[in-house]
């Protein structure tokens, strides 16, 4: 039986109505790392590079989902507190129906333009035939990786966060599997790990248009709409820090495989790609948490029910700094059996990829702070703060340190994200302080 997000939460139920968010982050982030183990076991090092190379451009497209996805759901959560549920569905369907718009042009557009795209992603000549095999399944199916990643919020604003857990594990299993037969059995070698995630795209995608135009009952469910510009700037903007995160992922990530092309060479992009899996998998459980309680933030800043609006941030930070000690511990305990999932023990590859894994884990204990403010304040539609603490900790520090770093000391590369992860974290503390003004703007409004 699924939870409302109109419920009095108290702490247990806060935490068992956001894990199937958290669960369901975790199978998105392990798309990309279920191909990862793959391709480095079955197709070889060269090729999981070339993955890497292609991210920087996958990143763009995940951004814009999520930012259609929180922003939305911000919109739609408070709309709902405000019981304006008719709203609150026109909102919902102006919103998916510009996520499908948006990702069929970037669709056409990024394959008329593949071979200048792959270039400036740094693709040489080496790595260009594997990233062409990659990136022309992956860029026809835009549409349904978009609609997939905005219903991961959107599930959980309709107070349906088990069915985008369900959801997701299908498409993960359906992934791990689709991996195994195209790779190892078919020997389609990178691209068969390209439509075996593609494949899992479409489970969720297919099933939440299906759903929310036919089932008509609940609060949210696909209605006749006009064009709303104001929903779609406040969207946008309420969002904005999540593309901006994955925009600045894409620059850092293009950043550091040139840098290590030049430092270390494929090995050294490799070993990168490795510790950017295990990033995915570990902050996947705090962007879960974030977004699966930002609804919950955004119906009760909505509703101006203050009590439980206090005790539900006051929730959320005791837990995102339990997970964060763990999570770290975790990393360092299990260094060693993480790295050799991907790299065997006697590869070139294997040494540089432990020591910048364990150096690049310190971000943990910090990381989960800045994740959580960022969502808060979407969740409480002041976009502007949202955006400032997400792109001081993924660009603007991040990259002062990639290009300084390296050339201070050994291995410096690897010291960046943790460091900027610890500079933002001060940042999101000042503006944490006193959230409950909030509030009061939107009384003033």
């Amino acid at each position: 039986m699924e939870m409302s997000i109109k419920k009095n939460f108290n702490t247990f139920e806060l935490l068992l109505f956001s894990f199937p968010s958290m669960i369901n982050m975790m199978f998105v982030s392990l798309y990309q790392s279920v191909d990862g183990l793959f391709i480095s076991n079955l197709v070889g090092t060269d090729a999981l590079s070339a993955v890497n190379i292609v991210y920087p451009f996958i990143s763009v497209i995940v951004g814009i989902g999520i930012m259609l996805g929180t922003g939305g759901s911000a919109i739609i959560g408070i709309n709902l507190g405000m019981n304006n549920d008719d709203e609150a569905r026109k909102n919902f369907t102006r919103i998916v129906v510009l996520g499908l718009i948006v990702s069929t042009v970037i669709s056409i557009f990024g394959y008329i333009f593949m071979d200048e795209i792959l270039h400036l992603l740094g693709a040489n000549e080496r790595l260009m035939p594997y990233c062409v095999d990659y990136y022309k399944i992956q860029i026809w199916f835009m549409p349904a990786m978009i609609v997939q990643i905005m219903f991961s919020n959107f599930f959980i604003t309709a107070s349906m966060p088990g069915v985008g857990l369900f959801l997701s594990t299908a498409a993960g299993v359906t992934n791990a599997i689709l991996d195994y037969v195209f790779i190892k059995i078919f020997h389609m070698g990178i691209a068969g790990a390209s439509l075996a995630t593609v494949t899992g795209y479409l489970i969720p995608c297919v099933f939440a248009l299906v759903y929310f135009t036919f089932v008509r009952k609940g609060d949210l469910y696909f209605v006749k709409s006009d064009f709303c510009l104001d929903t779609i700037l406040k969207t946008c903007g309420n969002g904005s820090s999540e593309l901006i995160s994955n925009l600045a992922v894409s620059v850092t990530t293009l950043l550091i495989n040139y840098t290590m092309l030049k430092l270390v060479g494929e090995d050294g992009v490799a070993a990168f790609t490795v510790v950017l899996y295990t990033q995915f998998l570990f902050t996947s459980i705090f962007m879960g948490f974030s977004e699966g309680v930002a609804p919950v933030i955004s119906y009760n800043y909505g509703s101006q029910n203050r009590e439980q609006f206090d005790r539900i941030t006051k929730i959320c930070k005791n837990t995102i700094g339990y997970m964060s000690v763990l999570m770290i511990l975790s990393a360092f305990i299990f260094a060693k059996q993480v790295v050799g999932i991907f790299i065997p023990a006697d590869s070139s590859a294997y040494d540089i990829t432990l020591l910048g894994y364990k150096i690049f884990s310190v971000n943990y204990i910090f990381a989960g702070f800045n994740i959580y403010a960022s969502n808060f304040f979407t969740a409480i539609s002041n976009g502007k703060v949202s955006a400032l603490i997400s792109s001081l900790r993924t660009f603007v520090f991040t990259v002062l340190g990639l290009v300084t770093l390296p050339y201070l000391f050994e291995n410096g590369i690897w010291f960046a994200i943790p460091i900027a992860e610890m500079v933002t974290l001060v940042v999101s503390i000042y503006f944490l302080r006193k959230p409950v003004i909030f509030l009061h703007n939107l009384n003033a409004d």
